[in-house]
């Protein structure tokens, strides 16, 4: 078997899942989005179309760096190693990586956010209307293996605010017209730049097309995200920014070996789908070649890694993953550390 298929200890129920994950996640999220879409109308002109960036000079050369937010992160620290290494190419993040990445002294050029839940994503940015009694029914960040600082939730929130004061008017937000209200009032409050784009709910050319209806109502191109921001953030470096060779950081698409089930993103959907007694036979165990190592992840994921390859043989950059970690490996994906991509990024 060769490093490019993944070798993996599952069955046909999950195969079954990822075959059917588009249409479950429109199912879960789609009438949020379109719906996110139509409200933010009135916000159009509080932004520029994402077409303003197209081929940006945003960060020296044609390199970018990618800092999303998954287990990886806390081991492999990515924002020190850009700090160390000067690193002055393009630096993304994913909403879920801001606080990395300005808590270790780095202030990406450009957050991208795409999720449209109505009220987890704005304490990426930071909620200055958060309160205790908000945290008693969604687990999310404390739940997850997610940056230490999340384990309490309320410090972190100030954190975060307290960072975002400081540096929010040096940042860009490439914004997804799908996102809540309140991440909108967030950003306009904080003063980033937002730049507008659609997420593609499907094929723009084809009849009583989703996506087609988003583009003709507010005139802004959509974008292939792949199912998730750190799709959507290589897809921007990619097709927006024009840079040839791009890094990922935190784009593990899964978990350590030994990770409770507990602590992963999907888990309650999971629960939901076929109970507590059954939520272990949606996990899979696949195997890293490059690290030698086992990870687990489920359906979403299997799926987000799937829509990525596919995204990254239409490409035109090289793709490196630096993440350390996860399952995304595979045709046209480099997979190596991140110092010897920044050594050669200069």
């Amino acid at each position: 078997m060769s490093s490019d298929e993944p070798l993996r200890r599952d069955g046909a129920f999950v195969r079954g899942l990822i075959a059917d994950m588009k249409e479950m996640t429109w199912d879960r999220i789609g009438e949020h989005a379109i719906a996110n879409a139509k409200r933010n109308l009135v916000f159009k002109d509080d932004g520029k179309s994402i077409a303003a960036l197209r081929n940006s000079s945003m960060g020296e050369g044609d390199s970018a760096v990618i800092v999303a937010a998954g287990p990886s992160v806390r081991r492999q620290n990515p924002a020190q190693l850009l700090r160390e290494h000067n690193y002055r190419g393009l630096v993304m993040a994913t909403d879920s990586g801001i606080a990395h990445c300005l808590r270790n002294g780095i202030v990406p050029h450009l957050v991208v956010s795409l999720d449209p839940h109505p009220t987890r994503i704005v304490r990426w940015f930071g909620d200055p209307k958060l309160r205790e009694q908000d945290l008693e029914g969604d687990d999310y960040y404390r739940r997850q293996d997610l940056d230490p600082i999340f384990a309490d939730e309320v410090r972190a929130n100030h954190e975060i605010i307290a960072l975002m004061r400081q540096h929010a008017p040096q940042m860009s937000l490439a914004l997804s017209t799908s996102t809540s209200l309140q991440v909108v009032e967030r950003a306009l409050d904080a003063g980033i730049r937002i730049y507008w784009w659609n997420p593609m709910l499907d094929d723009p050319d084809e009849p009583g097309s989703r996506t087609r209806a988003l583009m003709d109502m507010n005139g802004f191109p959509a974008l292939n995200a792949g199912g998730n921001v750190g799709s959507a953030s290589w897809m921007i470096a990619d097709a927006v920014m024009g840079k040839r060779r791009v890094a990922l950081t935190g784009m593990d698409f899964g978990y350590y070996d030994g990770t409770p089930l507990t602590a992963t993103q999907y888990y309650w959907e999971a629960v939901d789908l076929v109970g507590e007694d059954r939520v272990a036979e949606v996990f899979s165990r696949i195997y890293n070649p490059h690290m030698g190592a086992w990870f687990v992840s489920d359906p979403a994921y299997q799926w987000y890694r799937e829509c990525f390859l596919e995204m990254v043989a239409q490409g035109d950059c090289q793709t490196y993953n630096c993440t350390e970690g996860g399952i995304l490996f595979g045709p046209n994906v480099i997979f190596c550390p991140l110092k010897d991509f920044l050594a050669q990024a200069g």
